[in-house]
């Protein structure tokens, strides 16, 4: 027991060592360019520098070539190196030669981990059949998923005008990415052994990112990245004490520092609140022909949202009703809505429904009320 305190005291002082320099109203300075701290959960933004500024994403890109290929394709097709994918060079690669044959999987493991250049522009072929045609699909998909300031060039983040990103896009492309049990699993490992199937050889790789080697507690990917416009970039992700989170930071001194630092502070100022409770009163909408003139409105479900713990007090609430009903109302008949807003993010929304039933008013109702 006395262990167990002991490293929870020495795991609390680590995190405030880290949040240690923040700005004046409560947040982390970084020392990137742009930055953002997103709840994995919900998709909610707790931090964001630049956060819709347009950046080179470098290699980042490859989480969008990795996602893709594992949505199309079957991880243990063959893919034949070509000669373009065998000319990749520059960066990092696993030294692909004209005419191998190698398992999609592999190619996936050795982009993901090692961060292989030439690997992208081999499953891009043999997803797509050529590079551009998968170019084209990644773009495709970048608008399903709402990144609006998103366009990609190449698979592997090689810098060009035209191959950009933002870090709020990334960070919700990364969002979508880790609901892929296959793509969690990759991101987080720290070493394995690409295999080939023809010739048969073998290559120990590492993952380059730094923090998933005793980095930072409870991490759990995603991907590095670095161009010489681009600089220091890095996607980061963690979960610690039922809070998911990731971080994005691009063209940073200090990728490391500073992605441990908007980490380590949205798991201490985040905090977990109850926005509503299921039955809570709201407010009574009128009903037209009832034997009652309204009726009351309460939340059909709980609801539980993530905010900087500083700032609860400017959650918004926003009522919306539907026309008033006719008669007869039954317990539970959606009525309208409550929506929770923080800066301007939708963090989540009830239904309202009737409280209780309300009845049609028979014929002599009339009758009823005017009689002496």
């Amino acid at each position: 027991m006395r262990l167990e305190l002991r490293r929870l005291f020495f795991l609390w002082v680590f995190i405030l060592l880290l949040v240690w320099p923040v700005e004046a109203w409560g947040q982390p300075k970084v020392t990137a360019d742009a930055a953002a701290l997103m709840d994995a959960d919900t998709g909610v933004f707790f931090y964001a520098k630049n956060g819709t500024q347009r950046r080179e994403p470098a290699s980042l890109t490859k989480i969008m070539t990795c996602i893709l290929a594992m949505e199309l394709a079957d991880p243990g097709e063959e893919v034949t190196v070509s000669r373009k994918a065998a000319g990749v060079w520059v960066g990092s690669d696993i030294d692909l030669r004209r005419g191998e044959r190698i398992k999609l999987g592999e190619l996936l493991k050795a982009a993901l981990i090692c961060s292989a250049n030439d690997a992208t522009v081999a499953i891009a072929e043999g997803v797509a059949g050529d590079h551009d045609t998968f170019v084209r699909w990644m773009n495709a998909k970048a608008v399903l998923l709402g990144m609006r300031k998103t366009n990609f060039v190449n698979t592997n983040g090689y810098s060009h005008p035209s191959h950009y990103s933002t870090a709020a896009d990334l960070a919700a492309l990364t969002r979508y990415a880790l609901r892929n049990p296959y793509f969690a699993s990759l991101v987080r490992t720290r070493e394995s052994t690409v295999h080939w199937v023809e010739p048969p050889r073998k290559l120990r790789v590492r993952n380059t990112n730094r923090l998933l080697h005793g980095g930072f507690p409870g991490l759990t990917g995603v991907k590095t990245g670095t161009t010489d416009k681009a600089g220091q970039c890095l996607i980061a992700s963690a979960s610690l004490e039922g809070r998911d989170l990731i971080a994005v930071v691009l063209h940073s001194d200090g990728r490391y520092w500073d992605a441990k630092r908007l980490l380590a502070w949205g798991m201490e100022a985040a905090e977990k609140l109850p926005a509503c409770n299921r039955g809570e009163y709201y407010t009574r909408l009128r009903v037209k022909d009832g034997r009652l003139p309204d009726v009351p409105l309460v939340a059909d479900r709980a609801v539980t949202v993530s905010l900087p713990r500083e700032q609860k007090d400017l959650l918004q609430k926003e009522v919306r009703l539907f026309p008033a009903p006719a008669a007869p109302v039954e317990p539970g008949q959606r009525l309208g809505e409550v929506i929770f807003r923080w800066q301007d993010q939708e963090l989540g929304r009830a239904a309202l429904v009737a409280g209780r039933k309300v009845k049609e008013r028979p014929w002599y109702w009339f009758w009823r009320r005017t009689s002496f």
